[in-house]
């Protein structure tokens, strides 16, 4: 397997990681608000169709072209890791003042150590696989 392959691979696994961390946390705070979800179907829902879950979408995207570019027939270029890796770089920014996924993703982190734990595991994929 190339190089650029298992570094896409790595950080494929550890971003669905994150994913599925910040999707049980919004789970947890829209049920704060909006009383129980009933069922899985109905949650699969709400993620697709409701504004409280459309800021992971971002994330959602970013998983979908590494799993594209891992699932070609064609082994992927070092460039495109690379290019792949600093888009996910730039999106897992949390920032408190600003503004969508940026300020999304820093509430989830501060009220959710899962998520933080999760966060750290995708920097040192990052750092250990900078393409």
């Amino acid at each position: 397997m190339n190089p650029a392959r298992q570094r896409l691979l790595a950080l494929h696994g550890a971003l669905l990681r994150l994913h599925k961390a910040l999707l049980d946390s919004e789970r947890t705070a829209y049920e704060e608000v909006h009383g129980r979800i009933p069922s899985p179907g109905a949650f699969l829902q709400l993620v697709i169709n409701d504004e409280w879950f459309a800021w992971l979408r971002e994330m959602s995207e970013l998983i979908v072209q590494i799993d594209e570019k891992t699932d070609a027939k064609y082994e992927p270029q070092a460039a495109e890791a690379g290019q792949l890796f600093e888009q996910t770089r730039e999106l897992l920014r949390p920032d408190e003042n600003g503004e969508g996924f940026a300020k999304r993703y820093f509430e989830a982190m501060q009220r959710d150590s899962a998520v933080v734990v999760r966060h750290a595991a995708v920097l040192e994929v990052l750092r250990s696989g900078t393409a």
